[in-house]
């Protein structure tokens, strides 16, 4: 990914050991937090898991948050890449609607698949500050105002706001269906933004 995406910033060379490294602290973190929940888990148990010492996983990874966005950033970047350049509706070339209501459903299967990393990574206010967050709201702002509405930025919040993991993840605990969820989302893109 090249530096000319909203919070990313071009990757610094990496080497090989360190590398295999970061390889085994995501996998270990990953099937850790997909088992155990990210709460439950510890930065002893995932060095303990990927074979590294202690100090070798702090120096990369502060805290468990650090290692979940690091995790699913590699999900949200392969998203970004199809908002970017994918096929119609993700991609360019559909009207703002189908192209939001595709968002949605695409971020409701990132949400299902990868909830235990959101949870552990952009809940509350530490939504806001990350990249993806920001890349999130660029697209969503581009699409209100492509559909014609002026002041699109309280919209832009509105309409991402029923993505916030913990809405989610209440709304899964209630048992409302993956379905269920993206046809709301994808009603609420078709009502709120009508194509000039």
């Amino acid at each position: 990914m090249t530096t000319d995406v909203p919070g990313r910033p071009e990757p610094a060379r990496e080497r090989a050991d360190a590398a295999r490294n970061r390889a085994r602290v995501l996998a270990a973190a990953e099937e850790l937090f997909a088992t155990k929940g990210p709460a439950a888990v510890t930065m002893e148990d995932i060095a303990r898991a990927a074979g590294v010492g202690r100090g070798t996983l702090y120096r990369r990874y502060p805290d468990r948050a650090a290692i979940a966005v690091a995790l699913l950033d590699e999900h949200e970047r392969a998203l970004q890449e199809l908002l970017l350049g994918g096929e119609p509706p993700l991609g360019p070339g559909a009207p703002p609607a189908a192209r939001l209501a595709a968002f949605y459903a695409a971020m409701t299967a990132l949400l299902e698949r990868h909830h235990h990393l959101v949870l552990g990574a952009e809940t509350g206010h530490s939504r806001f500050a990350t990249g993806a967050y920001g890349f999130w709201r660029a697209h969503v702002r581009s699409l209100v105002a492509a559909a014609g509405v002026a002041g699109p930025d309280a919209l832009t919040d509105a309409l991402l706001a029923p993505l916030a993991p913990e809405v989610f993840d209440y709304q899964r605990a209630r048992g409302i269906g993956v379905a269920e969820i993206t046809a709301a989302l994808t009603r609420l893109a078709h009502g709120v933004l009508t194509e000039p």
